[in-house]
Parts: C-alpha cells; sequence; structure tokens
C-alpha cells in the first residue's frame, strides 16, 4: 500500500517552525539530532529537522512511534555483540549528570528491593546476588552522545533474579530506580534477555563507585543511558514511565 503524505511542504515547515523553542536545552538539541524518528519527522513534513522552533508534540509522538516500531522489531533472540579482553577500554569512561566524586556510595546496610507484580516481596543482599550463578560479558557501551567504550562485566542475569521473585512475567516494563535519583525502565522482552545482568564485577574486581556499585544494569542491547548505576529498587510493573533522560526527550525504548 502507496503510504501518502498527509502534509504539504509550507505544512511541513510551519510544524517544524512551530514549536522549536524547546531546541535550547542541550539535551534536546541532542536528541533532536540523535533520534531516529527524525527520519519520521522528515517524511512527514518534507524538510529536515532544524535548530530554531519545534513541534514538540509532533516529535514526542514520532519518539513513541519509533518505542513501537523498535519494540515490534525486537528479536530476544539477537545477541550484542562480545569483545575479546583485548578490546577493553582502559580506562573505561566515567559518564553521569554529576563528577565522579558526587556518585553515591551505599553503606553496609545497602539491600535491593524488589517489587511490584512479583509473588516474592522482599530485599536481597549482595551476598545472595553473588550466590546465584553469574555472567561474565565483554560489550560495548554505546553512549547517545557518539562514544562507546567495551567494558567487562559480571553478574547475575536479571531473568533470574525476576523468576526467582515470582515476577509476572506478562508484564510490560520493569523500572529501575537508583541512589542517585535516576530512574529508567525497560521492556519486559528485554528484562529477561541473556545479556541483560545485574553487575556486580568491573574487571574481575567489585563494581567500582564511579561505575555503578553496589550493582548495576548492564543491558548492551540498549544505548547506554539504560544501563542504570546504584540500582536500589526495582520494579514489574504495568505502568508506562519516563525516566531521568526520557523526560527529556531521550528515545524511550534505546535499542540498538
Amino acid at each position: 500500500m502507496r503510504w501518502r503524505n498527509p502534509f504539504s511542504r509550507t505544512e511541513g515547515e510551519a510544524l517544524v517552525k512551530e514549536a522549536a523553542s524547546g531546541l535550547a536545552a542541550p539535551e534536546r538539541r541532542l536528541f533532536l539530532k540523535r533520534a531516529a524518528g527524525l527520519g519520521t519527522v522528515a517524511a512527514l513534513t518534507g524538510v529536515a529537522i532544524v535548530d530554531g522552533p519545534s513541534a514538540e508534540q509532533a516529535l514526542k509522538a514520532m519518539s513513541q512511534f519509533n518505542d513501537r516500531v523498535q519494540a515490534w522489531l525486537y528479536d530476544p533472540k539477537r545477541i550484542a555483540r562480545t569483545f575479546g579482553e583485548a578490546d577493553i577500554t582502559r580506562p573505561f569512561p566515567f559518564n553521569a549528570f554529576y563528577e565522579p566524586d558526587a556518585a553515591p556510595e551505599a553503606d553496609e546496610t545497602y539491600e535491593l528491593l524488589v517489587g511490584g507484580k512479583v509473588e516474592r516481596k522482599r530485599p536481597w543482599k549482595l551476598d545472595e546476588l553473588a550466590a546465584l550463578p553469574q555472567s561474565t560479558q565483554i560489550t560495548e557501551h554505546v553512549c547517545i552522545e557518539g562514544w562507546s567504550a567495551v567494558g567487562k562485566w559480571r553478574g547475575v542475569r536479571l531473568s533470574d533474579v525476576l523468576m526467582r521473585a515470582g515476577a509476572d512475567l506478562n508484564a510490560k516494563y520493569v523500572t529501575f530506580n537508583c541512589l542517585d535519583r535516576y530512574s529508567t525502565q525497560i521492556d519486559m522482552p528485554s528484562a529477561l534477555h541473556p545479556q541483560t545482568i545485574l553487575a556486580l564485577s568491573f574487571l574481575d574486581e567489585k563494581l567500582p563507585r564511579i561505575y555503578g556499585a553496589p550493582v548495576r544494569l548492564k543491558i548492551p542491547t540498549k544505548l547506554g543511558f539504560k544501563s542504570a548505576k546504584h540500582v536500589y529498587e526495582i520494579v514489574v510493573t504495568n505502568d508506562y514511565l519516563e525516566g531521568f533522560w526520557e523526560k527529556l526527550g531521550y528515545n524511550w525504548f534505546a535499542g540498538l
């Protein structure tokens, strides 16, 4: 079936210019330059996205459309590329919305809370997580800012924790809340992917504070901002959530 553009070029230009006032923020500008939905916006309007007023609602709609397409195309059997020891980036870059010295540090009372749509809601101690079967990966961290780095991570598969907690695996989402007040959310199929882990170590050592201690989500099938650091709570839910960066315009699904 042939698709017909519902906008004339003049209407498209008006749509693009009408709401570009939100592009002053660096985060929004970065999103507009990198979001996969821009190809769709260009197709609708017949013009390129420019730095100026932009239709916020239109961009949000395109981002949501992009999320649905990515979810539909997602293959839970596809494995992210793995690397060898010689490929590890040293030093591995620190990246956050704060300086390294401001990274939170958990004390000896830390426990990982697992709740929401689960049968066995309870906190998990670090030694309990470490006692579960561990998975090691040397994978690429792809940042939305345009750089990438290869790191070696080891931890428990998220799917193992969810199943041991009696999670409703038909629920739509898994939300992560963090000690640094960061939050993000992933779809359940991605949560059950064998390469999605709760990392407890980096480069065969206890996970450093600057890289997300005591527990970091590592999900190499998505952009790096989905690999939440300093996780203290996991919630299985059917309620859609926009996390820290998603509220600033980053694509929710963020698949690679």
